[in-house]
């Protein structure tokens, strides 16, 4: 079957991912029809990531004035089932950016939760570490998510954790008329760096609503630092159910 074609590329970078058990009944709200929930032994997780968008083109021309810039985003993971192929992939509860034109375009053509906030980010290192910092301003003030790491990366095991979060490669979500909106993110594996300190301030119920602010206030389940690489976002398909 011929793929879809390519709407957005990208280079995404310094992609920290934050990853916090959430019981299923507040995820199930949000699921689109025709998925299901995907678990890690079991448990049900959100993460919160927060990157870099580097060289960002679409429809392969460069974003004048877009090319550069942070997300900060809370997603969950979900397995859809298509004939005897089972794809999994990725819905989010919310994708912020510091560009007032990324939500007009995106919530416009995947249907997507994007909003604007002011935004910024630092990085610094040493010979043995860096760290890597995001922050997002919300009503009550700045969140932020913050990590130490080491510098040597490592390609996850296919079945570890770091695996299951960094790899799910097809969004969902539900469209306007009946049926499932379906996308594909193409990108290679990505090495993933150990974190030796995490700290992090995350006003949920400025953002993501009360029913997550018990969960997003705990210490995470893990955390790391993904490399990141280029990435390729193909053209959005209704799937009828």
């Amino acid at each position: 079957m011929k793929k879809p074609p390519v709407f957005l590329q990208a280079h995404w970078s310094h992609l920290i991912m934050a990853n916090f058990e959430v019981p299923k009944e507040i995820l199930l709200p949000h699921l689109p029809p025709g998925t299901e929930l995907d678990t890690f032994e079991g448990k049900h997780y959100v993460s919160m990531v927060g990157f870099l968008f580097k060289k960002t083109r679409i429809l392969g021309i460069p974003a004048l004035f877009h090319q550069f810039f942070e997300e900060v985003n809370l997603r969950f993971y979900v397995l859809f089932k298509q004939g005897d192929q089972i794809k999994r992939g990725t819905v989010f509860i919310s994708e912020l950016v510091p560009r007032p034109l990324i939500p007009l375009i995106s919530n416009s053509f995947y249907q997507e939760k994007y909003a604007y906030l002011p935004m910024r980010h630092s990085f610094s290192e040493t010979e043995e570490s860096q760290t890597v910092r995001y922050e997002w301003k919300s009503v009550s003030g700045w969140n932020f998510m913050e990590v130490e790491s080491g510098k040597e990366g490592l390609l996850p095991n296919k079945n570890s954790f770091d695996a299951f979060i960094s790899e799910h490669y097809w969004g969902y979500n539900i469209p306007s008329k009946r049926g499932l909106r379906e996308y594909g993110v193409e990108h290679p594996q990505w090495k993933v760096y150990p974190v030796n300190s995490f700290n992090f301030v995350i006003y949920s119920k400025d953002l993501y609503g009360k029913e997550f602010e018990p969960f997003l206030m705990n210490t995470p389940h893990s955390v790391f630092l993904a490399q990141g690489s280029d990435v390729l976002v193909r053209s959005p398909q209704i799937i009828s159910l």
